[in-house]
């Protein structure tokens, strides 16, 4: 199998075109909904697609996956405010040719020392003013970045790592300028993408408007896009059946897609697999969940079948910690997991092992473990929680819920306080076993809530970063999935399958099936004529 050295290399020295095969129309406002008010508009800070999709549009990457794609992947790469970039012999060095002529949207110009900035930032080795850095550690393995004049700039790697251009793919890797302050971009950012931020009243409206300078000729064929801040979803889906809004957010399941096409039944619905894993993260200061006999319980007593028909209608199948095939890449396959614990199909026989275990922890049908479990209030997070609470009363566990907002649910998780569990919904940045390992497991990672960390594991994680045969890196990774899921870390409950409803005259929007943060750019999205 090709190396993906040799894969990256095809993409050397590709030209920005401009080119495009279709008749866009220009002007008009894209009209859509936002579910929840971002916690900020800095990128860079955020770990929520309620930042990263309505101010993806504001920035721009040195290179992003294709937006016309479904699957976000190395071999559909693109230059963005990079046009060329090569890796060197001992594939430890990056180097990147520059657009010229790109301008911050205040008028300044856009040079290396920029990309040195952020990147210098991210690995800790600036004061940029962020208060969050929650993909610092994505560039452990960054050692430095250098500058050959306004026009290339090279980041030098520690060891080899090939995924390196694909986490600069994802939305969650803008560029931010030198000049500008960490407040001013959590309020009013300042980036060189085909949109500006024009007002932003939380919990209100996000609009944003045509950037007449945009370095890439002829777009955005739109003049504004206005994201409507909608916390409650059956409020969003009304807004776009009584036509206020043009697309919806990427929420809908099988009967709400019904839904909408029996009341427009002109509308587009773009359903598939939901690059989301719902997960059992335990508190690792609660000395019950610490319980490793209780963990190992909860994890034998799931029933993944019927999380699949709740959340995915049957159309996905269980995974371990990595997102499942086909829509994603690494995933394990349904003959790697079925020997899991709690895989088996078995359900009855599960059980009655993690009753044993329950029992050896002190629990029966007499003495009942009382148990809190935190969830985000939204309905695709509580559906879930309360199928798994009804769940694990056959194993002798009550579970209350709790459900909080999403920004009280992160701040618990970062101070390892005030819950038990929680009913985690978990959507890798992208596609690569490097986002998920080393965010999610690696040893003091701030992504890591649970604080697992096994030396063992660690060396596999490093290990498989460094490896250019993809066939042999995959082998790895499962290696590694298989030997987290044993140990019952962080127990995979299910996977989605959803998607958005648009109208037909909404052009060009594509949403990717594995992963929810890399495709809203909308710099090539056009209205066609409105009924």
């Amino acid at each position: 199998m090709k190396s993906i050295w040799k894969v990256a290399a095809c993409s050397f020295l590709v030209l920005m075109g401009t080119g495009t095969v279709f008749a866009q129309k220009m002007g008009g406002t894209l009209r859509t909904v936002v579910r929840d008010n971002p916690p900020s508009a800095s990128i860079q800070e955020e770990g929520t697609s309620s930042t990263v999709i309505p101010f993806m549009p504001v920035f721009n990457n040195l290179v992003l996956f294709d937006q016309s794609s479904h699957v976000n992947e190395i071999t559909n790469i693109k230059p963005d405010l990079a046009d060329s970039w090569r890796w060197s012999e001992d594939q430890k060095t990056l180097t990147f040719k520059l657009h010229p002529g790109v301008k911050w949207h205040d008028g300044k110009p856009f040079t290396s020392a920029d990309v040195q900035c952020t990147w210098d930032t991210l690995r800790g080795k600036r004061n940029g003013g962020w208060r969050k850095n929650p993909r610092g550690n994505w560039y452990q393995n960054l050692d430095m970045i250098t500058t050959n004049g306004d026009l290339e700039v090279s980041f030098h790697l520690k060891r080899p790592q090939p995924s390196f251009l694909v986490l600069l793919a994802s939305g969650y890797s803008p560029v931010y300028p030198c000049h500008v302050d960490g407040p001013t971009m959590r309020t009013h950012p300042i980036g060189t993408g085909p949109f500006k931020l024009a007002e932003y009243r939380r919990n209100q409206v996000i609009r944003l408007v045509r950037n007449p300078d945009y370095f890439k000729k002829g777009k955005p064929y739109l003049d504004a896009i206005e994201y409507r801040v909608i916390s409650n979803q059956g409020t969003r889906n009304l807004a776009f059946v009584s036509g206020e809004v043009d697309l919806t957010w990427a929420e809908l399941d099988v009967d709400g897609a019904k839904g909408i096409k029996a009341r427009q039944p002109e509308a587009i619905c773009d359903l598939g697999p939901q690059p989301i894993l719902g997960e059992v993260l335990y508190n690792p200061k609660d000395a019950t969940m610490s319980d490793e006999r209780i963990r190992r319980a909860i994890a034998l007593a799931i029933d993944r079948q019927a999380f699949n028909s709740l959340m995915a209608s049957g159309k996905v199948v269980a995974t371990g910690i990595m997102l499942p095939k086909p829509a994603a890449s690494w995933g394990l396959s349904p003959d790697q997991v079925k020997d899991l614990p709690g895989y088996g199909p078995d359900v009855a026989a599960n059980r009655e092992q993690a009753r044993k275990l329950m029992a050896q922890a002190g629990y029966g049908p007499d003495h009942h473990l009382s148990a809190t479990l935190m969830v985000v209030n939204r309905p695709t997070h509580v559906t879930p929680a309360t199928l798994l609470a009804d769940q694990l009363r056959s194993i002798y566990i009550d579970t209350k819920l709790d459900p909080v907002d999403i920004s009280v649910e992160r701040q618990r998780l970062a101070q390892r306080s005030g819950y038990q569990f929680n009913m985690l919904s978990a959507a890798p940045a992208v596609d690569d076993p490097d986002s998920v390992l080393f965010q999610d497991f690696g040893c003091k990672s701030p992504g890591n809530f649970g604080d697992y960390c096994d030396a063992k594991t660690q060396a596999m994680i490093e290990e498989q970063s460094r490896m250019a045969d993809v066939k042999k890196r995959a082998q790895l990774v499962h290696e590694i999935d298989r030997r987290i899921v044993k140990q019952a870390v962080r127990p995979v409950v299910y996977t989605g399958y959803l998607g958005a409803c648009r109208y037909p005259y909404v052009k060009n929007v594509v949403r990717a099936y594995n992963s929810v943060y890399n495709n809203s750019r909308l710099e090539d999205v056009w209205l066609d004529k409105r009924p």
